[in-house]
């Protein structure tokens, strides 16, 4: 079946990833777009003719209801919102914002436009609204403790959707993902900051060595969302995307440096890299691995693609783009 699909975030990682997933299932791709200065869409162009692209402001309730009702969609994936959880210590009133009252935002407008049914709305919580937990790995039924400013914004998202769903029976499913590397652009986040590093030779910091991380690659990601598009059964429902693997950061560390072949004795372990945003010892969870069992029973969802083998994906990628190969 093709359906007219909007997605918000659509020039972030997992946002450019759909849309172009969506483009070759034969979908109508519609963006949301923020209004930037010199944005550039670099991240789309292999699609940027076979999209369209909004410029909508998630904050404002008008401005979405207004694009809403303009596109029409049977879908969203709503994937905007500010991400960098470290940062959120630094500005947390611009990820309450963004999250919360986006989110917010998005769900009410679809609701007051178009009723309770006919558009699915699907939204982005994330792994860290789980917070520090007894009980491992985390299940979706377990109670949310966030510990940074950006997880308590998207557990503040994910409670008020499910509320939408016990008083409404509105038709939204709640994403949980964990950290998923495979990035084409954005060199921030841990995988990638270790690959690129790496293969420019410079020296690598990991600050806490021994928290245990679920990584997977990009592919599991997107799929999650777009089976959660598609199944009738997930109406309703709270899904952990997640390769459901621990590893330690420094096993993480180690297992890239022996694909690349870089020289251990260059990673400094229990060390941050200079002018890394601050965040609270307190706050670091110390473990944080998903059960994706409910995804792989409802949505028959399943990771075809390892960590290993998405690993030597990335690096073969980011060695071609940095001309290392």
């Amino acid at each position: 079946m093709i359906m007219k699909v909007l997605i918000t975030g659509i020039t972030g990682f997992i946002g450019a990833d759909l849309a172009e997933r969506l483009v070759k299932e034969g979908h109508e791709v519609h963006g949301f777009i923020r209004h930037v200065v010199g944005r550039d869409l670099g991240i789309l162009k292999s699609i940027i003719n076979k999209i369209h692209l909004t410029k909508c402001d998630i904050t404002d309730y008008y401005s979405v209801q207004s694009c809403l009702k303009n596109i029409q969609p049977d879908v969203v994936l709503h994937l905007a919102a500010l991400s960098p959880v470290r940062l959120s210590f630094e500005h947390p009133f611009d990820f309450q914002r963004s999250i919360i009252f986006g989110s917010i935002n998005i769900a009410e407008a679809i609701r007051e436009l178009f009723g309770p049914d006919k558009v699915r709305l699907i939204v982005a919580s994330t792994a860290e609204v789980y917070g520090i937990q007894d009980s491992k790995p985390f299940t979706e039924d377990l109670r949310l403790e966030p510990s940074s400013p950006y997880a308590s914004a998207k557990a503040s998202m994910d409670m008020y959707m499910r509320m939408l769903v016990k008083v409404y029976n509105f038709n939204v499913v709640i994403m949980r993902t964990s950290n998923t590397f495979g990035r084409k652009i954005d060199q921030g986040f841990i995988t990638e900051y270790l690959i690129i590093k790496m293969l420019k030779g410079e020296e690598i910091y990991i600050g806490a060595p021994d928290s245990i991380r679920d990584y997977h690659y990009v592919d599991g990601h997107s799929k999650g969302y777009l089976l959660a598009m598609k199944v009738p059964e997930a109406r309703g429902e709270v899904f952990n995307i997640a390769g459901g693997r621990s590893y330690k950061n420094k096993e993480w560390a180690l297992k890239i440096a022996k694909i690349i072949g870089f020289p251990k004795e260059k990673i400094h372990f229990g060390k941050y890299p200079p002018e890394y945003p601050y965040r609270p010892l307190a706050s670091d969870q110390p473990y944080l691995v998903l059960n994706p069992d409910k995804a792989k029973k409802i949505l028959g969802w399943e990771e075809k693609i390892s960590p290993d083998e998405g690993l030597k994906i990335t690096v073969d990628f980011w060695k071609k783009k940095l001309g290392k190969e």
